[in-house]
């Protein structure tokens, strides 16, 4: 039915794209779990999967960062390699480059120079050195997450980065938020201890001194995912208790593939497998790529990527603005004043929407209070009617 809650977008904010309802319902309820990816800390200066492999690479092996660097939309021409003077090896990585295979070529690259994929080979430490070297001041996304990681009482929030960024953002927040790495993260529940940030691919440890354990390359992925299944074992279970919300992923990322994988079989086969979702960053509508999320079992939420993916910030600041958990007060009490200036016949849809989500998504205090603030403003009788309409869904008196 048209208008109904499972399909009705919200729009935040002035030129946001709409938010599924229902997903902000879930998350009013503490029922959502944001998972994030690299894009999240590329306002704060660090590489993507792509230009970290490039970064290792221009200092450990310039002569395959000549060819990868110079090639374009990820693809290296054959007639840029022929004649050259690059061993069947390097030329093996070049191409799982241009396949976009990165954990791929980072396992080949350390196989070749290091003969070993543990913490301490030269890889993994050229690794660690760029990630602390880019950046170590969080972006305003991260602030918004941790802001959105509250689930009343308790942050929690998983992220496949290995920076700490998520962790600095919270520290002027009410909840700490520790570090959990791996074996250390503990199993998902609705309880109040499974809180922290999650580094389910490794975290950097604080002290340069001392070896981090990283899911960085193929062999990585194959021991935590395959072999021990500690990720897909965690992903299952966290999937049936809470909403996954990806963010600062694109659909090719190395992590994202598995992730999904660790997921999808498991949609059609239980049913308390909730809805997944993630934030979609394109500079133009590509139909197509929606379709492409769909059928791997997760609900896109577009949004222009123009600017630096400064919308996908502004909307997430917003939410939190507005989150019914520990937004801000003034914040929707202007929104409902500012709303119920004109009738509802004439107000545009967007406005009367998120009128009813504000009402719908509170406790009976909370509606009752801005049921309140309605009147005092001098609602019209459309909007008084749509209150006790909210009211109704769930059977609870409001004084209007």
């Amino acid at each position: 039915m048209k208008g109904a809650i499972n399909d009705r977008g919200i729009v935040l904010g002035e030129g946001l794209p709409p938010v599924p309802e229902r997903l902000l319902l879930a998350h009013a309820h503490g029922e959502v779990l944001f998972i994030c990816g690299a894009g999240i800390s590329s306002p704060a200066g660090l590489p993507d999967f792509r230009q970290l492999v490039l970064d290792v690479y221009e200092n450990l092996d310039t002569a395959v960062h000549e060819v990868i660097a110079s090639s374009q939309n990820n693809a290296t021409e054959r007639s840029q390699l022929e004649g050259s003077s690059l061993t069947h090896r390097q030329l093996a990585e070049v191409k799982r480059f241009k396949y976009r295979d990165y954990d791929v070529v980072l396992g080949m690259l350390e196989r070749r120079l290091d003969d070993r994929t543990r913490g301490d080979s030269g890889v993994r430490r050229e690794v660690a050195n760029r990630l602390r070297a880019k950046g170590n001041i969080p972006a305003p996304v991260h602030r918004a997450l941790m802001r959105l990681a509250d689930r009343g009482g308790t942050m929690t929030i998983v992220t496949t980065n290995f920076d700490l960024l998520l962790e600095a953002a919270a520290r002027r927040l009410p909840y700490p938020a520790e570090t959990y790495s791996l074996g250390s993260i503990p199993r998902p529940t609705r309880r109040t201890d499974f809180a922290g940030v999650l580094h389910i691919h490794g975290a950097l440890d604080r002290n340069p001194n001392r070896v981090s354990e990283l899911v960085l390359s193929d062999q990585d992925f194959g021991e935590f995912y395959f072999r021990r299944r500690a990720v897909p074992d965690f992903i299952y279970d966290a999937a049936r208790l809470f909403h996954l919300v990806l963010v600062g992923y694109s659909a090719n990322d190395p992590p994202m593939r598995y992730l999904l994988n660790a997921v999808a079989a498991d949609h059609t086969r239980f049913a308390d497998i909730k809805e997944r979702f993630t934030f979609f960053g394109s500079a133009t509508h590509d139909p197509v790529a929606l379709e492409d999320w769909k059928a791997r079992g997760i609900t896109p939420i577009p949004y222009d990527s123009k600017n630096g993916h400064e919308i996908l910030r502004r909307t997430l600041e917003r939410w939190a603005e507005l989150s019914a958990i520990n937004g801000k007060a003034a914040v929707v009490d202007k929104e409902i004043r500012r709303i119920v200036r004109v009738s509802r016949a004439v107000a545009p849809e967007p406005d009367r929407d998120l009128f009813d989500h504000l009402l719908r998504r509170s406790n009976d205090s909370e509606r009752n209070r801005l049921s309140a603030l309605a009147s005092e403003a001098q609602a019209d009788l459309g909007w008084l009617d749509a209150i006790m309409s909210v009211c109704k869904e769930k059977d609870r008196g409001c004084n209007p």
